[in-house]
């Protein structure tokens, strides 16, 4: 026993308690979560009217005395089982708004629906992956003596893709800062929207709203260059939502040269400070906005749904561009796994978080985000369905709903998290063979519709 591994020894002691079979079920139900909650507590659910008990559970009969429930991290890098969950529900939330579906009425896939992507503005030359990095005829060097072009020719998972030719060229203030504004850069890129259609069809910009309604969903993506882009679903709906049709002149053209025209001219300008002055901050001149079509002209809904989920689980670390836990101290930033120019990015961060006039962006709080505060997921409000009606309605499936006209007691308290060693071994297998059963239903279902 001493000779094997600590997880196999720790897997053996669980192995011969009585309540290992239970300790199965408890981690099978949490789809193999690689850091589970541990609560203690109970639930009574009564009737609402005699006051008799119809159910009561407690966790005194449980292994340890505690329930295990999902940690719900979106991070494929924290806890792929969460994160595989959470991305199926973000391609429910997207589709519904794309196709219908979740109290969303089928006819919005006939209305004007665009799958529009903005970019962060350049911030300083960076190498490129492709046949030619940054071809130069003239050659040259910048002030700092390093080369203006690069003439070599990087693969996609080179190193050096996304590294500034010249770190103390790079403008390492306006990143963050521009980081910091992307949020409110996308209210007004909203907000300017709205406004330009109003007035390409003759309406008072303020009663826009009595007219039609624009329900997006966006997502945001660390490039290489560990600058965020911006990819959302935006459609025009009627003035009360989805149950609504447009008016006629909502059209998907229409839409796009709002689009197009407010990407290049809605602007956020930073509070004013002595270390850096006031920044006009500006969406990248990369503009994409492709219309979707319900007849299979342009992106697939399915493959756009996809697309969204698959970077709401992705965090700043797997790009390299961040970490997805806080740094606290500038020793955290120095100790970081990342690269140079993350690191300065990082550092960045930490300075400008120390001025006053800068205080209210919280940058050092957000320094392994390298300054982005936004969440990762937003929607309006009536684009489609929420996370929590679709976390409701599957619990409603398995069975976990409560009953109507019945009064429900609970009593819960945290008393822990993660796995042991043993349980961790059990946890990681529960969850490859669940994802393995997926993958051989999809490929069924493939074959199935092949066949007919």
């Amino acid at each position: 026993m001493r000779q094997l591994p600590e997880a196999d020894r720790d897997a053996i002691r669980l192995a011969q308690d009585s309540k290992f079979p239970r300790l199965l079920e408890q981690i099978t139900a949490t789809g193999g979560c690689s850091h589970p909650v541990h609560l203690s507590g109970s639930t009574t659910t009564l009737d609402g009217t005699t006051g008799e008990i119809l159910h009561h559970y407690d966790t005194r009969n449980e292994p340890g005395e505690r329930l295990l429930v999902r940690c719900r991290n979106r991070r494929a890098t924290v806890c792929p089982a969460c994160s595989r969950l959470h991305a199926g529900d973000t391609y429910h939330l997207v589709r519904a708004g794309l196709l219908g579906g979740k109290n969303v009425p089928a006819t919005v896939r006939h209305r004007s629906r665009l799958f529009v992507t903005l970019t962060a503005p350049s911030f300083g030359p960076v190498h490129r992956a492709g046949e030619l990095c940054r071809p130069r005829r003239g050659g040259g060097t910048c002030e700092h003596g390093r080369p203006l072009g690069c003439g070599g020719a990087h693969a996609p998972d080179t190193p050096v893709v996304g590294q500034p030719l010249c770190p103390d060229c790079y403008d390492y203030t306006a990143h963050v800062l521009w980081h910091a504004h992307a949020s409110k850069l996308w209210d007004r890129f909203v907000i300017d929207v709205r406004r330009r259609l109003a007035s390409s069809v003759g309406l008072v910009q303020s009663r826009f709203a009595q007219h039609a309604r624009l329900s997006f969903a966006r997502v945001a993506e660390y490039q290489k260059r560990a600058a965020v882009h911006v990819h959302a679903v935006i459609r025009l709906d009627g003035s009360n939502g989805p149950d609504d049709e447009p008016p006629a002149w909502a059209t998907a053209e229409l839409l796009i040269d709002a689009v197009r025209a407010s990407a290049r001219r809605v602007l956020v300008r930073t509070v004013y400070s002595p270390a850096a002055g006031e920044l006009a901050l500006r969406w990248g001149a990369q503009v994409d906005a492709q219309s979707l079509h319900a007849d299979g002209a342009g992106p697939d809904d399915d493959a756009v749904a996809a697309y969204v989920a698959k970077y709401v689980t992705k965090g700043a670390s797997d790009t390299g561009a961040g970490t997805d836990h806080p740094l606290t101290t500038w020793a955290d930033i120095e100790s970081a796994p990342v690269n140079g120019h993350v690191r300065a990015l990082m550092r960045t961060c930490w300075r400008l978080g120390s001025l006053p006039e800068y205080e209210p962006l919280r940058l050092r709080a957000w320094a392994h985000t390298l300054g982005y505060r936004g969440h990762i997921l937003t929607k309006s409000r009536a684009y489609s369905t929420t996370y929590t009606a679709l976390r409701a309605e599957r619990a409603h499936h398995i069975g976990h709903s409560d009953m109507p006209d019945a009064v429900t007691e609970r009593q819960w308290r945290y008393v822990g998290s993660g796995h042991t060693p043993g349980a961790a071994l059990l946890s990681t297998g529960i969850a490859d063979d669940l994802a393995r059963n997926r993958e051989i239903a999809r490929e069924e279902l493939h074959w199935a519709g092949v066949s007919r």
